[in-house]
């Protein structure tokens, strides 16, 4: 089969679109063929080694400076196991089950739930397409357990666009038990995992704001979010306002505006810092205001199941920026780079 294969940490260089041998499925495993693969920041994350101690950088400033040094704990909490087929989110169809047990899912049409909670050791919860080879290929072999027959209307390019982002954003409200008539602040919120909360906050019925560059905010206000100006000092724009929430994917040195957003006994979640890793925090403002601070990787129980449930019943729709084919991958990572586009940006395998 073909496959984009990255061979090692680094640049774009070590995307290699090429010929790699079928998956052997085990007996608990089935074999799906690719229909779909959305691309997500994690994927440059791990290529250029991001989750390492030792960067302290956005990924962008990383990428651009394409540094040769091996981060050995540049993976999600272990090394990535290197050379590996990336891809977070898939849409596929069944089309091999490992044993007779699995048969009812044989010509099903599936997601693939990233964050593999059933295949979880020692407290870590391996991640598809960053512990074990993912969706960016024509087949891929995946536990049984990690697959969720969907009944849409939805394309694959759209049901592709779905499970890292809105799982992510899924699972940082979970975290945050947002309510009804609560408020939230969302960073990055025309990015993937942003757009995404913005959607699922406004199920819960929340009172949202969403940060995001000047162009896109006509957009962000279609999605149902009261849009701000990430030029602008966070002051200048909410006034007194307060948060019951701050969703955070975007970290860096606006880091120390957005805690100071946040009501008294407030939440502030993160899943990511795409602006840069370290932040400047005075721990008076955390303990004296009562802030709950929490990160979240491993989904909690029942978030991925909620997001099939929110397809089927239209509670959700997909924001597809573009699809391109799977052998445009460097073309493709460099447009996501500059961050210029709203909504979901999608791979097709090759035709067989």
């Amino acid at each position: 089969m073909w496959a984009m294969v990255t061979t090692s940490q680094g640049g774009f260089e070590k995307l290699q679109y090429r010929r790699v041998p079928l998956p052997q499925i085990q007996e608990n495993e089935v074999l799906i063929q690719v229909s779909a693969a959305g691309i997500n920041n994690t994927e440059i994350n791990t290529r250029l080694g991001w989750y390492s101690d030792k960067v302290n950088k956005g990924t962008q400033q990383l990428q651009e400076k394409e540094e040769e040094e091996d981060k050995p704990d540049g993976g999600w909490g272990k090394p990535t196991p290197f050379p590996l087929i990336q891809g977070t989110d898939c849409c596929g169809q069944v089309i091999a089950c490992g044993s007779g047990k699995l048969a009812h899912l044989l010509g099903q049409r599936i997601l693939v739930r990233p964050c593999m909670a059933s295949q979880c050791q020692n407290n870590y919860t391996p991640w598809f397409g960053s512990d074990i080879d993912g969706s960016f290929a024509q087949f891929t072999a995946v536990p049984a357990t990690e697959v969720f027959p969907v009944h849409s209307d939805w394309s694959d390019i759209e049901l592709a666009s779905i499970p890292c982002a809105y799982g992510t954003a899924e699972n940082l409200l979970t975290l945050a038990e947002l309510k009804k008539d609560e408020s939230i602040l969302i960073t990055g919120a025309s990015g993937g995992v942003g757009s995404a909360a913005v959607q699922l906050a406004k199920i819960r019925g929340a009172q949202i704001y969403g940060l995001c560059g000047h162009t896109k905010m006509d957009d962000l206000k279609k999605l149902g979010a009261t849009p701000l100006n990430r030029s602008i000092p966070l002051d200048q724009q909410i006034k007194s306002i307060q948060m019951d929430t701050v969703l955070d994917m975007v970290g860096g040195e606006n880091f120390p505006q957005l805690f100071e957003t946040i009501k008294r006994g407030g939440r502030y979640v993160s899943s990511g810092a795409i602006a840069g890793p370290m932040v400047s925090l005075d721990l008076r403002k955390l303990y004296l205001k009562d802030i709950t601070m929490k990160g979240g990787t491993a989904w909690q129980p029942g978030v991925f199941e909620n997001l099939i449930s929110y397809i089927e019943e239209g509670k959700i729709h997909p924001l597809i920026w573009k699809s391109m084919p799977m052998d445009k991958m460097v073309e493709a990572q460099k447009e996501f780079l500059q961050k210029k586009h709203f909504g979901k940006m999608v791979l097709l395998p090759n035709p067989l």
